[in-house]
Formats: C-alpha cells, sequence, structure tokens
C-alpha cells in the first residue's frame, strides 16, 4: 500500500487547515495511522496517531490545536489544524503501523508528504 497526503498549503497564523491521508490501492485496514513532521533542518517529529477503533496520542506542542480523525469506510485519515502557529511550518506525513505509537520506526508505510507553511 502507498499512501497520499494531501492538504498542505500556505496559511497565517491562527488559520485553520485539514490534512489528509488515503492509500493508492489497497486499504490501510485495520492499521493505526499517524501524522509526523519535518521543519527544516530538524528531525522528523511525531504529531498525532490514532487507531483503528479511535484511540488517539498527541504531540504536547499541538494537543488542544489539531484533531487527527479517520473515516474508516472512505479509507482515509484526517488532520485537522487549528490555531496554527509559525513553528507548525513543516513537511507533514503520514504513515501507517501496526501498532499505535510515537515512535517513527514503528512506521513501516510512509506518505510523500505534503507542505505546510504558517505566515505571520
Amino acid at each position: 500500500v502507498q499512501l497520499q497526503a494531501s492538504g498542505g498549503g500556505l496559511v497565517q497564523t491562527g488559520d485553520s487547515l485539514r490534512l489528509s491521508c488515503a492509500p493508492s490501492g489497497r486499504s490501510f485496514g485495520s492499521r493505526a495511522m499517524g501524522w509526523f513532521r519535518q521543519a527544516p533542518g530538524k528531525e522528523r517529529e511525531f504529531v498525532a496517531t490514532i487507531s483503528w477503533s479511535g484511540g488517539t496520542i498527541y504531540a504536547d506542542s499541538v494537543k488542544g490545536r489539531f484533531t487527527i480523525s479517520r473515516d474508516n469506510a472512505k479509507n482515509t485519515a484526517y488532520l485537522h489544524m487549528n490555531s496554527l502557529k509559525l513553528e507548525d511550518t513543516a513537511v507533514y506525513y503520514c504513515a501507517v503501523s501496526w501498532i499505535v505509537s510515537p515512535v517513527p520506526s514503528s512506521y513501516d508505510v510512509w506518505g510523500q508528504g505534503t507542505l505546510v507553511t504558517v505566515s505571520s
């Protein structure tokens, strides 16, 4: 399965944006889906993850502002981002894992990334 992340763009601080992640080809079924991001010059970092049944984990930096969700019928996962800050600027990646985990190495299939740029 391959993943396609979309929905990135240029927004201003305080704006909202919704990212989507869908597989091209087969479904990712009951696997957990995570969002990660990588800012220029920084390591890839965990953002949020959701299990097939809807259990979630968030990074402290986005808790209360971002919401991860999934529509199993549409085989799509989402990252709803509110109150965007300059420091949210990054390439956002979706990935799937057999476990719900904030650790990147737990994920074995990654999307290509979508760029989110937050300007003042």
